[in-house]
């Protein structure tokens, strides 16, 4: 059988002036967790926001002073659809971690967070 996962619940950028806020809630066990990310206003650091939010999020799931951090996040075409493809990289572990989703209804933050989600969430799992 397989592990439950932390799983996003909602994400949300909002821009004021030269800088963007990006808050992403996961959910895990019934429990709301909050990620925070601050940085540029421009149209291509908005899924890099949205992942390291999610990452801050899947800290606080883990509660146990883990790092992670978002080495790289970009959005593709692979055939007929576009992708997130995420590179994470865990304090303290060996090696990198690479997921990646589709991009649902021209959505490339939401494609992000899975992306990133996708590429820790099999670690994450092991650990709860």
């Amino acid at each position: 059988m397989r592990a439950a996962r932390p799983v996003l619940d909602r994400h949300e950028v909002t821009t004021d002036g030269d800088e963007s806020r990006a808050v992403v809630v996961i959910t895990w066990k019934g429990a709301e967790h909050e990620g925070h990310s601050v940085g540029a206003s421009t149209p291509g650091a908005r899924p890099r926001l949205v992942g390291e939010a999610v990452l801050r999020a899947l800290e606080s799931v883990l509660g146990d002073g883990s790092r992670f951090d978002l080495a790289a996040v970009a959005t593709t075409d692979l055939g007929a659809s576009r992708i997130a493809i995420a590179q994470v990289q865990a304090e303290g572990l060996d090696g990198t971690f690479v997921g990646s989703a589709v991009m649902a209804e021209n959505d490339p933050d939401e494609a992000a967070a899975r992306a990133v989600l996708d590429a820790i969430n099999r670690h994450v799992g092991q650990r709860l």
